[in-house]
C-alpha cells in the first residue's frame, strides 16, 4: 500500500426555511425621503451575516436609487416591526421579501402620484440610480424632484410590508404534512490525501454548488458557502468536544483545535439560482445549508482513498489509524 493515497467523495443535502407548522412572519416599513433618499425599518438583527446590506441592496432595486442613499433605521424591537429571530437561514427570505413589499407600497404612490403629475399611464413609469423617468417620452427627473412634487401635492411615499410563509400545520396523530415553505438543496464534492503512516487527513479541495433561489448579493452568497465549509472541515476533522458525566473536559481551544488558513483548501462556489415561485424576491438563503453536506463528503472521500469508514467525528488521525490496523487484522483474519 502506498503511504499516501488520494480519494473522492460527494454528499448531498436539503434544508428547509420559513416554517409553516407555526407561523414565520416578518415586517418592515420604508419610505422615499426629502433628498430622493430611501428609509427602512425593520427588527432585523445583524448578527455578522451582511443582512443590512442585502436589505440596503434589495430597498435600493425595488424603489429605483442607489443601496448608499437607504438607511436602515432604528431596529430596536420596541419601535420597530416584527422580524422574528435571527437564525434559520430565514432572515433574506423573511425581512427581505417583508422589506421588498414595503418599498413597492412606496414606489406604488409615487408613481400613481407622478402619473397624475405627467399625465402618463403608470406602468411608463420607470425609476434606476436615482431617477424617474416615463418611457417614450422626454419626462425624467432625480427622485428627489420627485419626492418633493408628490409631498408638496399631500402625498407621501411610504409604504409598509408582511411577509408570512403559508402555515398548513401538521398532521396531530402522523405528524405528516409540509414543516417548510422553501427548500434550499446543496451538492458537495470533496478530494482528500491520507497518510497511511500517521493518519493525517489533507483535504486537497471542495467544489460546493448551492440552490439559492436568487444570488441577491452573489459575493455575499460565496463567502457564506466558503464559510460553511470551513465549519464543516473543522467539524470532519479538528473539533473535538469532549464531556464527562455532564461537565465540559475540553476547557478551550488548545485542545479544541479550529481550522486556520493553512487548513483551508482551495474551495470552488458553484451558485445555482432556481427561484422560489413563493418568494416575492425569488431569493431563498444560504446559512447554515452550506455546512451541511461538507462532513459527509470528506468521510466519503476518506473512504473512497483506504476503504475504511470514520463513522465518529472529528477523524482526527488516531481514529484513521485505529480504522485501518482493524482492516489489516480483518484482512488477516479472512486470510
Amino acid at each position: 500500500m502506498k503511504r499516501k493515497l488520494k480519494g473522492r467523495g460527494v454528499a448531498a443535502s436539503w434544508y428547509g426555511i420559513a416554517r409553516t407548522a407555526t407561523i414565520d412572519r416578518a415586517g418592515a416599513w420604508a419610505e422615499l425621503d426629502d433628498g430622493g433618499t430611501a428609509k427602512v425599518v425593520t427588527g432585523v438583527t445583524e448578527i455578522g451575516e451582511g443582512i443590512l446590506t442585502l436589505l440596503s441592496q434589495v430597498a435600493a432595486e425595488e424603489l429605483g436609487v442607489r443601496p448608499e442613499q437607504v438607511t436602515i433605521g432604528d431596529n430596536d424591537t420596541a419601535r420597530s416591526p416584527e422580524a422574528a429571530h435571527a437564525g434559520a437561514t430565514r432572515q433574506t427570505y423573511m425581512i427581505g421579501n417583508s422589506v421588498a413589499l414595503a418599498c413597492r407600497e412606496a414606489r406604488s404612490r409615487l408613481f400613481d402620484e407622478m402619473s397624475k403629475v405627467w399625465d402618463v399611464p403608470v406602468d411608463d413609469l420607470r425609476s434606476f440610480d436615482g431617477f424617474l423617468w416615463a418611457e417614450n417620452t422626454n419626462k425624467r427627473i432625480t427622485m428627489e424632484e420627485a419626492v418633493d412634487t408628490c409631498k408638496k401635492r399631500g402625498v407621501v411615499p411610504v409604504g409598509s410590508g408582511s411577509f408570512t410563509a403559508h402555515g398548513t400545520g401538521l398532521d396531530p396523530v402522523d405528524g405528516t404534512g409540509s414543516p417548510w415553505q422553501a427548500y434550499v438543496f446543496g451538492t458537495q464534492v470533496a478530494e482528500v490525501e491520507v497518510d497511511t503512516i500517521t493518519g493525517e487527513v489533507q483535504v486537497l479541495g471542495i467544489w460546493a454548488a448551492h440552490d439559492v433561489g436568487r444570488a441577491i448579493n452573489p459575493r455575499g452568497v460565496e463567502g457564506q458557502i466558503e464559510g460553511g465549509v470551513v465549519q464543516g472541515l473543522g467539524q470532519a476533522l479538528m473539533e473535538d468536544y469532549q464531556t464527562q458525566d455532564g461537565h465540559a473536559v475540553t476547557h478551550g481551544f488548545a485542545k479544541y483545535i479550529l481550522p486556520t488558513s493553512l487548513d483551508v483548501p482551495q474551495i470552488n462556489s458553484i451558485v445555482v439560482e432556481d427561484p422560489d415561485p413563493l418568494s416575492p424576491l425569488g431569493a431563498k438563503g444560504i446559512g447554515e445549508p452550506a455546512l451541511v453536506p461538507t462532513a459527509p463528503a470528506v468521510m466519503n472521500a476518506i473512504y473512497d482513498a483506504i476503504g475504511v469508514r470514520i463513522r465518529d467525528l472529528p477523524a482526527t488521525p488516531e481514529k484513521v489509524l485505529a480504522a485501518l490496523q482493524e482492516k489489516r487484522r480483518e484482512a488477516q483474519t479472512a486470510a
